[in-house]
């Protein structure tokens, strides 16, 4: 068994495509290996700033022996029919077939044996094409080349079982170079190319140890990148990079800020991590930790610091990418100079943002457009007013509280330190609004409004952020729904994937007893699109949608979600959700799930019943008709599940509710053992089929169990 060893060296690839890049070479090299018939043991695949590595072991020498039988047309056939399958054979004569009885007749049978090539000799064109088919989100192409890639490759290393991989990679295919003639007459000449040919050599650090390395093979390769100050290992980078950041913050008697993005990041920015400290002078420390922390991280790439009391300190953690002389001193210097000349800028915008009154700025607003046809940011601010009131009322939080919040929620839009931060929209105005002495329930809200963000985003539980934050997200799904601007397969540019995920959230995890639907209907108005009845169903449906993935990915199953969903017109969430769970318990448990093959069955039957006589069997079935004990018993244990489920159901007693419904268990099993269900009798027929459309009626106005799945 043999290795296969790639390394494409290139300038510095953008740290966030270098994992995903791999992870694509990986996986493009191995189909190509599998589809040539190459089986592998493993494959793993490595990316630092400057190259893509791959180390495939396991690898047969010689590709296996293709045997190919194919059969043929029946022996005397005619001579058109043998003929064209031994073309298609790539055969020339019958001599090469054999005959043999099929049982249902005699047929010619041709077997091709292939024997297998050289592995080597397959390898140039799977490289070719993986380095080719790589999908970079961008691209690029450098002097003359036609060749496009995420930056310009500098060399391909590819070895097999130690030995250069005959290849090369075109980069361009230039246009025929001109050749003299006699009387000086220019002629064509062949087509020229340039090629990067696969070698066996690398390089370590750009600065410390730039000179070429000869490797044989995967082993040899880490152990001299290792010298050459290298650190192949992406999780060895991370460790390495928290390990120096720890010590350097204990050193100082602080602790490190837990940034995991950030991390990954760096790691994809140095090949050979150092840990330098860095210090912020006292002058910014006034202006908002999130403005500073942005700046450091955004812009820098630093890392902060905090004290014991979990405040941010005046210190940063700046990873280089070599050792200096000095110890990294003017390295520290440089960046301290850098991170001071933003952070003037900072403190410059937050000084003067703080002397305008957020009911000034807010005035502002309508000079924003929110969408060409929503009108301007002020008028999306009344909008929501009006809304968070209602909601306001629902939910028990200060109305008047609310209200101002709402009023208050984007007018740190305007000030100068958002223009320069976006990232701290709503912090800044949380800041600016405890300064001029908002309450802090206002305050808080105008941050909180935009919450959760994301599914790692906390979710407010303040009434009055609640509230406010549901508002702006419920205008923001209504105005583009009722514009028909639905988010598509690929497309969602106003974020309403986010949005409607983010009032799921919130109603949840506050455990909000309100109808959704009646509080969309709550934001009804035409004043700046057409109206139009389909948006409500259209989006009630796509909060639906998003409800079954966000359960999804907490393992809960969809088809329950949509059953839940089906049977009521309830779009009280935390209901709706405990009635998922109870039913999540009642068809794991026997009693349900032989429940619900008795429902299936029953509703089988009714579906091929009343297609065939041209009506429904809802009605109660006639007691005199009842002749067999089972069908009585079942007629009876309807009547006692229906009687003790619906005031469990009105009282939310879900799980009462599922008991009663599997008290049906029994005799409905012993209806389908002892009763024939399409009798001779026409009316003891159309009985006994309305003693299933109880079962199906019963069922069915607890949960729609037609669509969940065995």
């Amino acid at each position: 068994m043999a290795e296969l060893l790639i390394e494409l060296f290139s300038e510095e690839i953008p740290a966030r495509m270098q994992v995903r890049a791999a992870d694509d070479f990986k996986r493009l090299v191995t189909t190509k290996l599998a589809d040539a018939g190459l089986a592998f043991t493993d494959a793993i695949a490595h990316s630092t700033p400057r190259r893509l590595t791959l180390a495939v072991t396991g690898l047969p020498v010689r590709q296996a022996d293709v045997r190919d039988e194919r059969k043929g047309p029946r022996v005397g056939s005619p001579d058109a029919a043998v003929q064209g399958f031994l073309r298609g054979a790539g055969l020339t004569s019958l001599d090469q077939c054999e005959q043999r009885d099929t049982g249902k007749g005699v047929f010619w049978f041709a077997v091709v044996e292939k024997p297998g090539g050289a592995t080597v000799d397959a390898l140039p064109g799977i490289i070719d094409a993986a380095i080719r088919e790589l999908p970079w989100p961008k691209s690029m192409r450098w002097g003359n080349n036609t060749f496009r890639w995420v930056r310009p490759l500098q060399s391909i290393l590819a070895l097999f079982d130690g030995v250069v991989v005959p290849g090369s990679l075109t980069l361009k295919t230039a246009e025929p170079a001109p050749e003299a003639s006699e009387g000086n007459v220019c002629l064509g000449g062949e087509p020229t190319a340039v090629t990067l040919p696969y070698g066996n050599t690398a390089r370590g650090h750009r600065f410390l140890a730039p000179d070429v390395l000869t490797i044989t093979d995967f082993a040899d390769y880490q152990q001299k990148l290792a010298g050459a100050f290298v650190v192949l290992d992406r999780e060895a980078r991370k460790a390495r990079i928290l390990e120096q950041a720890n010590a350097l913050a204990a050193a100082e008697g602080l602790a490190l800020r837990d940034d995991p993005g950030l991390l990954e990041e760096v790691a994809g920015l140095v090949e050979w991590p150092v840990g330098l400290i860095g210090t912020i002078d006292q002058a910014f420390m006034d202006v908002p930790a999130e403005v500073l922390t942005t700046s450091m991280r955004t812009h820098q790439r630093y890392f902060a610091l905090e004290t014991s009391d979990g405040k941010l300190a005046p210190r940063f953690i700046l990873m280089a990418n070599r050792t200096t002389e000095d110890g990294g001193k003017a390295v520290v210097a440089g960046n301290e100079r850098v991170l001071r000349a933003r952070l003037s800028d900072a403190k410059f915008f937050w000084d003067l943002d703080r002397k305008v009154p957020l009911e000034d700025q807010a005035k502002k607003l309508a000079e924003i457009t929110f969408h060409a046809k929503l009108g301007t940011v002020a008028d999306k601010i009344r909008r929501v007013e009006d809304l968070a009131r209602d909601i306001a009322n629902e939910i028990g939080a200060d109305v008047a509280q609310t209200i101002r919040a709402a009023r208050l929620a984007k007018a740190d839009l305007v000030t100068g330190l958002v223009g320069e931060f976006p990232e701290v929209q709503g912090i800044v105005g949380r800041y600016i609004a405890y300064e001029q002495g908002e309450k802090p329930d206002v305050a808080e809200a105008i941050a909180d409004h935009y919450k959760p963000l994301g599914p790692s985003d906390t979710c407010p539980t303040e009434k009055v952020s609640v509230a406010v934050a549901l508002a702006d997200k419920i205008d923001n799904l209504v105005a583009f729904f009722r514009m028909n601007e639905k988010p598509t397969g690929s497309r969602d540019p106003f974020a309403l994937r986010r949005a409607a995920l983010g009032v799921i959230r919130l109603i949840v995890e506050n455990k909000l007893r309100f109808d959704l639907d009646r509080i969309l209907g709550l934001t009804v108005t035409t004043r700046y699109f057409d109206a139009n009845s389909a948006w409500r169903s259209e989006l009630l449906a796509f909060f639906a949608d998003r409800l079954v993935v966000t359960l999804r990915e907490q393992g809960v199953r969809h088809d329950l979600i949509a059953a839940a969903l089906a049977s009521r017109a309830d779009w009280n969430l935390v209901r709706l959700l405990a009635r998922v769970d109870a039913l999540a318990g009642f068809v794991n448990t026997d009693d349900g799930a032989n429940l619900l093959a008795a429902f299936r069955r029953a509703a089988n039957i009714l579906r091929i019943e009343e297609k065939k006589d041209g009506h429904a069997h809802d009605g109660v079935p006639d007691a005199v008709l009842l002749q067999v004990d089972e069908e009585k018993a079942l007629a009876a244990a309807l009547d006692a599940a229906r009687t003790a489920s619906e005031p469990a159901l009105a009282a939310e007693d879900y799980v009462g509710t599922m008991a009663a419904l599997a008290s049906l268990r029994g005799p409905v099993d012993a209806f389908f053992d002892k009763v024939t269900v399409n009798a001779d009798d026409p009316a003891l027929r159309a009985n006994r089929l309305r003693l299933l459309a109880g079962i199906r009626r019963t069922l069915n106005h607890v949960a729609d169990f037609s669509v969940i799945e065995g």
